[in-house]
């Protein structure tokens, strides 16, 4: 049966684990090949737990052909094991250029889901839009982010309001073209660390999913909400800062009992 993301995610619990493969913390002579182990046992362990696996695809990409060849397995294993995957390559680009990064992505993992960055427009999005629902796939585009310096641009007036609340807007015109049962194609990213955005936005985006970034390190705090999608990374992935499976089931059910889930 065809993985459809959106669906597939709903009604799944609402933790994301976020995989960002650090070498430091992985001691000996091959780091790369124990980090993928461990990985690999993470995904097993709790994937009947979690909503998707997320991929930050920057700590892979600064591995070289080494890390790619990483990614390519471990996505490989997460479907295996049913999991949902989402892309975190934040990608924008337009026409044909953006059309290859769907290709690369939604088109070679059906059933998946990517971030994307709305900076450049509509027209840089729509290729993404195309191929999540020509191939089962979801589109998060980057509304408030998590991280302290979002407010330089992100909380600019525009004089309709803060310029979130415009791209959240165009965001909620998106997802009404692109349905996928109860809830959208298109989703929004916007941060943890800003609980007045969320309970402000999740009204305006009613049939969009909610990644929710900044879970556990950036200090948000775990609160249950209709299609919030709470993603973990350094504090799921290494709890205490290193690898440690049995530390990072005890964070799980830590979250997902402040979920509800």
């Amino acid at each position: 049966m065809a993985l459809d993301f959106p669906i597939e995610v709903a009604a799944r619990p609402p933790l994301v684990l976020g995989v960002d493969p650090r070498m430091e913390l992985h001691p000996g002579p091959r780091p790369l090949e124990h980090a993928e182990s461990y990985a690999l046992e993470l995904m097993e362990v709790l994937a009947e737990w979690l909503a998707a696996v997320k991929f930050q695809y920057a700590f892979f990409e600064a591995l070289g052909t080494p890390g790619w060849e990483l990614l390519e397995r471990l996505i490989a294993t997460a479907r295996v094991l049913g999991l949902p995957v989402l892309h975190d390559a934040k990608r924008g680009d337009i026409g044909s250029t953006a059309a290859a990064y769907a290709r690369a992505t939604l088109e070679r993992w059906p059933g998946s889901a990517l971030t994307v960055n709305p900076y450049l427009g509509e027209d840089a999005l729509e290729p993404f839009f195309a191929s999540a629902r020509a191939h089962g796939g979801a589109v998060f585009v980057l509304v408030k982010t998590s991280n302290p310096g979002a407010a330089d641009f992100q909380d600019l007036e525009t004089g309709a309001g803060p310029l979130y609340r415009r791209v959240a807007e165009r965001v909620a015109a998106w997802s009404e073209r692109y349905p996928a049962g109860s809830w959208s194609r298109v989703g929004a990213v916007v941060g943890g660390t800003h609980p007045a955005a969320l309970a402000e936005l999740r009204p305006l985006l009613p049939k969009s999913l909610f990644l929710v970034p900044g879970l556990g390190a950036q200090g948000a705090r775990p609160r249950p909400g209709e299609g919030f999608l709470w993603s973990a990374s350094r504090s799921l992935f290494y709890p205490g800062g290193r690898p440690d499976l049995e530390a990072a089931l005890r964070q799980a059910e830590e979250y997902l009992a402040a979920l509800g889930g």
